[in-house]
Parts: C-alpha cells; sequence; structure tokens
C-alpha cells in the first residue's frame, strides 16, 4: 500500500505539490443511489414535486458540488473542469434513484474528489427537495467507480465490489 501523500514526514497534514506533475487529460466517475418509499419514488418519476423539478435541480447541485470541492474538502487543489456530465437512473425494483457522475479535467492532479462530491451533492439535493414527505431515505453506496489519466493511470472497480452497475 503506498503512503499518505497529505501528511508530511513529520505526520502534519499538507497540500500535495503537483507543481512537478505534468499535465495530463483526467476522467473520474463516480456514482451512488437514495432509496425511497413507494410513495416518494412515485413522486420523484412524476416530476410533481411542489418544490418543482428535483433532477434538474438536483443536476445543478451536482455539477455546482463538483466546481466548488476544494472549498469543502481542506486539502484539494481548486481545478478547472473542463466537463461534468450527470447521469440519472432509476431502479424501480428497489425505490432507488442512481446517480452517476463522470468529472474531467487538463491538469497535474486528479478528480476523484471532484466526482464524488458531485454525487454527494446531487443525492443531498434529491433528499432535501424530498425530506417533506420522507425523512426516512437512505443515500448509499457513494463510491469511485473509474479514474484514468495521471502517472497512476487508468483505475477501474472491480465489477463484484459494485453493487449496481453504472
Amino acid at each position: 500500500m503506498s503512503t499518505l501523500t497529505h501528511f508530511d514526514a513529520s505526520g502534519q497534514a499538507h497540500m500535495v505539490d503537483v507543481g512537478s506533475k505534468a499535465e495530463t487529460r483526467r476522467v473520474a466517475v463516480a456514482s451512488g443511489h437514495i432509496s425511497m418509499h413507494a410513495d416518494t419514488y412515485a413522486l420523484l418519476q412524476a416530476g410533481n414535486s411542489k418544490k418543482g423539478d428535483v433532477l434538474g435541480i438536483a443536476r445543478i447541485a451536482a455539477i455546482q458540488g463538483s466546481k466548488r470541492t476544494a472549498d469543502l474538502i481542506p486539502l484539494c487543489h481548486p481545478l478547472a473542469l473542463s466537463h461534468v456530465a450527470v447521469d440519472f437512473r432509476y431502479q424501480d425494483d428497489a425505490c432507488r434513484l442512481h446517480l452517476t457522475v463522470t468529472a474531467e479535467t487538463v491538469g497535474r492532479t486528479g478528480v476523484e474528489m471532484e466526482a464524488l462530491s458531485a454525487v454527494m451533492a446531487g443525492l443531498l439535493t434529491v433528499y432535501d427537495m424530498l425530506k417533506a414527505v420522507d425523512r426516512g431515505m437512505t443515500i448509499a453506496g457513494v463510491r469511485l467507480l473509474e479514474k484514468q489519466g495521471g502517472k497512476s493511470g487508468h483505475w477501474r472497480a472491480d465489477a463484484e465490489d459494485a453493487e449496481v452497475a453504472p
């Protein structure tokens, strides 16, 4: 296992120096889901929540969450994102909404945290918009599915570790 890069030799937290790294295209894909009661799920699918377009607002929240990652996670570098894609998928048999985010940049550090932050912001927004009818919703399965670029190259989560494929 590699060493923890956010700690210096004396064990103090620091922002990793990426100045000598090459700029490369970097892509990360993360996902998660929110489960809810059947009535709430039907309301979400019908698109007639009292608060408006739940998925439209959650999509914007996910994009904004990716862009604000460095403000939320103390040692993350601010990144110029070149693309953020947000995909929702319904899972009817479990009354579950899946969210997958792909974040991209050309830079010196990866976009894993941006993709993960985007998933959380999007799912939290769904919760916020539907909580008036279902406070028991559960957010789970938030994880990195894939990353590309940089010195470490291409990584993909093992299929058997994935709860549900994107």
